[in-house]
């Protein structure tokens, strides 16, 4: 009986499966061609207006003052940051294309606020401020006979935080007349100005450090400022408690003040300048530091966000540059066509495969009695996992070449993709669970078509399997498939066949070794109890793309998935009705899951910025992987283990609570005072793709663990914890 209820349901599903590639392939192209934009010296987001403008009232020639700066209008109660942010987030960066024999300075910052945040406390602006930059026009500077206009450029990346914080970027380029005066924002540069703190002599001014604070002391204020109570900015991060009111004294001229120092320090400077402020005004005193500091906390403390302020993890990482393929010598791409063969049998193993065994198990007893039909079944099924590893490693291999960063399971970092499959496996699921067959909801002549062409369903059955496999990665899959980055085409997609025939192996020996005929029961009744029961890993697998989606979406659109699910299990139950309960309802619910797909649609791949970000940190002392962090902890003398990873890879998750949660392995990282680092690759991320592909490597999981003067140890996909602590304990 459930060879006759199952066969049209891939048949019937793979339009779903189709359109997640491509519409994964289309967000690749869309992420690049959306950048190819009119330069302009506006960027609009939804939190912040940042414009690029100039000060050059004697126009741009050597010698003449000119001053550009970026700024920054925030919408009601969104604010970015100072050079030291506190106690979360990040500075807003400039990188500048200029003229040649322009060189700019650094910013100007102007006096900041202080903006607390529960326990903590962030350093930074809102409304609008000004981020004024100092240009020197050198002799150097020599426009071209007849030229009237100089081009300026500048990459800005800001973080804007209310209660969830947003990354954002934007390229902005102005063009100056060279001759005349360009004075537009003087208002605006003169603001700047003025909030400018002034520099003051260090004279006898002072810091000493004392038990749990640092006590300032600092003379030569102006004598308006006398007996008031004035704002504290220190320029050092990881140093003060930054939510803490320091308790401020006059002595005469003398103005002190004793801070609490942070619980989390994670710098002793030997210099500490501090910005004091007062009705809006700055003054800005380097203080030279006495005494001794206490130790630095032994806990392996991820490096703070304020530390990780010089490279704003906001900004885009480049597209991968391209490299002429090279063919692998004969010995070397036979290794790597067995070690694909081999990673593919192993991933019918992995838990992505399990609920595809439904299909497998029951068609392959279904046909116990007739050999013929049970082996050519194989065959058309090992087909169809052969293409669709071809066609998604060829689909892989064409983005990159288009220069797009790309990897295994890239599919699923688009928020469509998982929705998508989620949906795929709530009919299985529903299907399996006996709620509804697949000749119910089609015309009859559709469903008795099926009966004639078990083959085309075998071969579908196998691009499903395929589909539920991506997200997997078996041991020698990786370097496998890390080699077909620099392979020419016809030797890299031979690697996808051998990972394709790999995972069809154990259904084609089966079938034709006719003693597996003999080790499954004759059908029966068993049948269809073991296919309801196979019903729920479905859901399980359901559960966890909404929980994917829920990491790249937000919780509304794990929400809005959820109730579009719901709509469609209801849409399928009322097309199973009979006679006018599905003339009413059918349509009904057809109309209400059509409205919802409208009206929540859009919320579920909308791809929401993550709520942490580079400079945050998690509770058992992982931070966030960023381009050259690695190195700066490695030139402060720590080791580092980096553990790339993505929330769609279900063998990442099974690492992650088991190897990576052991108490052993937990305790080795925290008496090496080793920093743990995760790369999130849930979603598309260029500077996390060409980390991975610069370890030979073409998607997670992937571990690595550095150490000064040591080259990189790279672990295997499943990582064991014998292999880790052994790594660690030669450190």
């Amino acid at each position: 009986m459930f060879a006759r209820l199952r066969p049209l349901l891939p048949r019937a599903l793979l339009l779903i499966a189709a359109a997640a590639v491509a519409t994964s392939a289309a967000a690749q192209f869309q992420l690049k061609s959306s950048s190819g934009v009119a330069a302009s010296n506006v960027v609009n987001t939804p939190h912040v207006r940042a414009e690029l403008v100039a000060q050059a009232p004697e126009g741009v020639a050597p010698g003449k003052p000119l001053t550009l700066g970026l700024l920054l209008e925030h919408q009601p109660d969104w604010h970015t940051y100072w050079l030291n942010p506190g106690d979360s987030g990040l500075p807003t960066r400039l990188q500048w294309t200029l003229p040649a024999g322009v060189d700019a300075g650094e910013i100007a910052w102007p006096l900041p606020r202080k903006i607390p945040i529960g326990t903590l406390a962030n350093y930074g602006y809102e409304g609008q401020v000004l981020l004024p930059v100092p240009m020197s026009v050198s002799s150097l500077f020599a426009p071209a006979p007849g030229q009237t206009q100089a081009s300026f450029t500048v990459h800005a990346s800001w973080l804007v935080c209310r209660m969830e914080c947003v990354p954002e970027e934007g390229t902005l380029t102005l063009q100056l007349p060279l001759a005349g005066t360009t004075a537009l924002n003087a208002e605006a540069f003169a603001a700047a100005e003025r909030a400018l703190p002034a520099p003051l002599a260090t004279g006898q001014s002072s810091a000493r450090v004392s038990e749990d604070a640092i006590e300032l002391q600092v003379q030569g204020l102006p004598a308006a400022w006398r007996g008031q109570v004035l704002d504290v900015f220190p320029e050092t991060p990881e140093v003060v408690h930054n939510a803490a009111e320091p308790l401020q004294q006059w002595q005469g001229e003398v103005w002190t003040a004793r801070v609490p120092l942070s619980p989390e320090r994670g710098a002793s400077p030997e210099l500490m300048p501090v910005v004091l402020g007062w009705q809006g005004a700055g003054l800005r005193v380097p203080l030279p530091v006495q005494g001794s500091w206490p130790p630095l906390p032994e806990f392996p403390a991820p490096l703070p966000v304020a530390a990780a302020a010089s490279a704003s993890t906001a900004a885009a990482a480049p597209a991968l540059p391209a490299r002429a393929p090279v063919a692998a010598a004969p010995g070397v791409w036979l290794l790597a066509l067995g070690g694909a063969l081999l990673g593919g049998l192993l991933l019918n193993l992995m838990p992505c495969v399990f609920p595809i065994l439904a299909v497998k198990i029951a068609g392959f007893a279904g046909h116990a009695g007739a050999p013929r039909t049970r082996r050519i079944g194989a065959l058309a099924y090992a087909g169809g996992v052969v293409l669709s590893f071809l066609a998604l490693g060829a689909l892989m291999l064409a983005l990159r070449s288009a220069g797009q960063a790309v990897g295994w399971g890239f599919q699923l970092q688009s928020p469509l993709v998982v929705a998508l499959l989620a949906a795929l496996f709530t009919l299985i699921g529903l299907n399996l669970a006996g709620v509804f067959e697949v000749g119910m909801l089609l015309p009859s002549r559709w469903a008795t078509a099926q009966a004639r062409h078990p083959v085309t369903n075998a071969f579908l059955t196998g691009v499903l399997t395929v589909a539920v496999a991506s997200p997997c990665t078996a041991p020698f899959m990786g370097a496998s498939l890390g080699l077909t980055l620099g392979l020419p085409p016809v030797q890299a997609l031979g690697i996808f066949v051998a990972l394709g025939l790999g995972l069809a192996a154990p259904y084609l020996l089966a079938s034709w070794w006719p003693a597996a005929a003999r080790l499954l029961p004759r059908p029966g009744a068993w049948m269809d109890t073991f296919k309801r029961v196979l019903a729920f890993p479905m859901f399980a697998t359901v559960v966890w793309l909404v929980w994917v989606l829920g990491r790249q979406s937000g919780i509304d659109g794990a929400a809005a998935l959820l109730a579009l699910l719901v709509a469609l299990a209801l849409a399928v139950w009322s097309l199973t009705l009979r006679g006018g309960g599905r003339w009413l309802l059918a349509p009904l619910s057809i109309a209400a899951g059509a409205w919802l797909l409208t009206v929540w649609g859009p919320k579920v791949v909308e791809m929401q910025a993550p709520s942490t970000l580079a400079a945050t940190q998690s509770e058992d002392g992982w931070q966030t992987w960023r381009a050259g962090l690695p190195e700066e902890l490695l030139s402060q003398g720590r080791a580092v283990f980096v553990d790339y990873t993505a929330a769609w890879c279900v063998t990442c998750q099974y690492n992650k609570k088991t190897t990576l949660a052991n108490a052993e392995v937990r305790g080795d990282f925290a008496a090496k005072r080793i920093a743990l680092l995760e790369a999130d690759w849930t979603r598309q991320d260029p500077a996390i793709t060409a980390s991975i592909t610069s370890f030979g490597r073409s998607g997670v999981p992937l571990y690595v663990l550095y150490a000064p003067g040591r080259a990189p140890v790279v672990f295997s996909e499943i990582l064991g914890v014998r292999e880790l602590r052994a790594a660690l304990a030669a450190l």
